[in-house]
């Protein structure tokens, strides 16, 4: 039951209060309904002269004015999940923001905030350290190693004190912290710095999403080559998984594979497809197609791994290859991964100047050119070692290690179709 309060600003009431209380508030059942008297008396309070009333639903009706107020927002205003087992906590989060142009969610568990993620996009998470079930710790952990959701920013609140909480709350990958009691001023200026940051992130992902788009166009004027771009992909990160790479090396390799060839743009139809050899000068403009990817896509500070991926993939271990004739461990090992995938998809796929060879002759020429010194004999032999198996039949090695790499293949399978006019 509220007691009789003072008439005083609300908000600073509850943010004054003792910790200890406060951790005790969180923890405890709080009753839904209060007294006639304790209604009139909190809905009679203001947060000052100019303000509106506190929009604190306890059982008493609002005002027509406050209804509309809370309820109207853009059809582009930022939704925020507020996750808290404790609603009069998201009350008052909703309180100190109620001014802004905010969509709000709510979730009672970490379980439950993980299935609206699921079926919509979020701007902001604001959540509890002590949640009820799966922690906030954990529920940040997850967020955070997903692909799809590892850019929502989480502000994580809570009211046990300790450095210790701190530490593990932002360690779990929580973008900002704080220890209740709240101040308005603070959480509505901490909201707005994370939503300016989440808009920032939202225009880059725009940019990679055009320049997949690119690399989808480029692969699509030769419709020989089917998919060969996620074959590749599919393809570098079995391969890197096999080398046991970092999570970092394997995004690098998987968007490697579509964004390898994003510089033959620039080659001209005429030899990009033509079906004779070609001629010096032709050649080299088809070898400056390595140079005109990176150009694209340095402007992405995102796409910094997969530059080497993009210049390098051409070169051979015994330093004739191109652009720059690297040899040996000159080449980075991410080039040289996709270098390997990339002669045996393409020796297994039908060309404009070539037919399609089987499974075991692409082995054999990767052997020989590997004996030749071209490539990387320790690449190729476990390329090779790897066929007995079904790596190039099934994705669920790499599905079972990279989960998020499913959903992110889907999309570009979408945007292919698209491009293709398929949907």
């Amino acid at each position: 039951m509220f007691p009789v309060l003072p008439p005083i600003d609300p908000v600073k009431w509850l943010t004054l209060m003792p910790a200890s209380e406060r951790y005790n508030a969180v923890l405890s059942d709080v009753p839904q309904t209060v007294t006639p008297q304790a209604v009139a008396d909190v809905g009679s309070l203001r947060f000052g002269p100019e303000r509106p009333p506190l929009g604190l639903d306890l059982g008493g009706a609002q005002p027509a004015s406050e209804q509309a107020a809370s309820t109207t927002t853009s059809p582009t205003a930022p939704k925020i999940l507020l996750v808290d087992g404790n609603p009069i906590n998201r009350r008052l989060l909703k309180s100190m923001l109620r001014l802004g142009n905010y969509e709000f969610l709510e979730a009672e568990t970490g379980l439950r905030a993980l299935e609206i993620i699921g079926g919509q996009n979020v701007d902001l998470i604001i959540l509890d350290l002590l949640l009820p079930g799966l922690g906030g710790t954990e529920l940040c952990r997850r967020m955070k190693a997903n692909r799809k959701t590892q850019f929502i920013p989480i502000l994580m609140v809570t009211s046990v004190s300790g450095h210790d909480f701190e530490v593990e709350g932002i360690e779990s990958g929580a973008d900002e912290y704080l220890k209740m009691p709240l101040h308005p001023s603070v959480v509505r200026a901490r909201v707005q710095s994370l939503l300016r940051h989440k808009a920032a992130v939202d225009s880059l992902e725009e940019a990679e999403t055009i320049l997949f788009a690119l690399a989808q166009a480029v692969e699509n004027r030769d419709m020989g080559t089917g998919q060969h771009c996620e074959r590749l992909a599919i393809y570098s990160v079995a391969l890197g998984l096999a080398l046991g790479l970092p999570r970092q090396d394997l995004v690098a390799l998987y968007r490697g594979g579509f964004l390898h060839d994003i510089g033959k743009i620039a080659v001209p139809d005429a030899i990009l497809l033509g079906t004779g050899k070609l001629t010096e000068e032709q050649w080299r403009i088809m070898q400056r197609h390595t140079v005109h990817g990176v150009e694209i896509c340095q402007p992405m500070k995102t796409l910094a791994s997969v530059l080497p991926i993009i210049r390098s993939h051409h070169e051979r271990w015994d330093g004739t290859g191109y652009p720059d004739g690297l040899r040996g461990e000159e080449i980075p090992l991410l080039a040289r991964i996709l270098q390997v995938v990339d002669i045996f998809d393409a020796l297994t796929t039908a060309r404009s100047y070539k037919p399609a060879y089987s499974k075991d002759e692409a082995l054999e020429i990767l052997k020989m050119e590997a004996a030749k010194g071209w490539r990387d004999t320790e690449l190729v032999a476990l390329f090779v070692s790897m066929q007995s198996g079904a790596f190039l039949d099934s994705r669920a090695l790499i599905e079972s290690a990279w989960p998020e790499l499913n959903s992110t293949l889907q999309s570009l399978q979408n945007m292919n179709r698209h491009l293709r006019g398929q949907i």
